[in-house]
């Protein structure tokens, strides 16, 4: 298998399948839920909805209340923009995402349009996170161990 730097995640939200890719090359492929309202895109914070597009794992806690989890670069860019054309957050709170972005660093958790959205543990036993993407203990310990903070993960209905 490739580095850890060459994996990649894919995530089917009709499919319910969290896939890592190596290159072009399926590793795994592992069962998902979602929040809470499991279709369309996260908008605001509290919306019970998984985000969409296109992030990287910007942080791996080992000591998550949910086992293990893969913190995700929510909100991105385009998640800010349509943030502040929708009046949810301010042109400042824009910039400071945008700007976290571009440096890959974690971006604001705090504004309007949610964040703290991981991959982690605590089953799959239908849709029950806040919006973020729920595995098994064990597999999200078996991910936990070859994701490493850079790794691109896409999204999609």
């Amino acid at each position: 298998m490739k580095t850890a730097d060459a994996l990649r995640i894919k995530i089917g939200k009709g499919e319910r399948k969290l896939l890592l890719f190596s290159g072009e090359q399926l590793i795994k492929a592992f069962s998902v839920a979602f929040g809470s309202t499991p279709t369309g895109p996260k908008e605001a914070q509290g919306d019970g909805r998984t985000p969409e597009g296109d992030y990287f794992v910007c942080v791996k806690n080992p000591e998550s209340k949910y086992h293990l989890s893969l913190g995700l670069s929510y909100p991105n860019i385009r998640d800010a923009e349509r943030g502040l054309t929708a009046g949810l957050i301010t042109e400042a709170e824009r910039d400071a995402i945008v700007e976290a972005i571009q440096n890959g660093r974690i971006p604001p958790q705090d504004t309007a349009l949610g964040g703290e959205i991981y991959i982690h543990g605590g089953g799959t036993d239908g849709d029950w996170t806040q919006g973020c993407i729920g595995l098994a203990d064990e597999e999200v310990t078996e991910l936990f161990e070859m994701i490493s903070v850079g790794t691109l993960v896409s999204i999609r209905e």
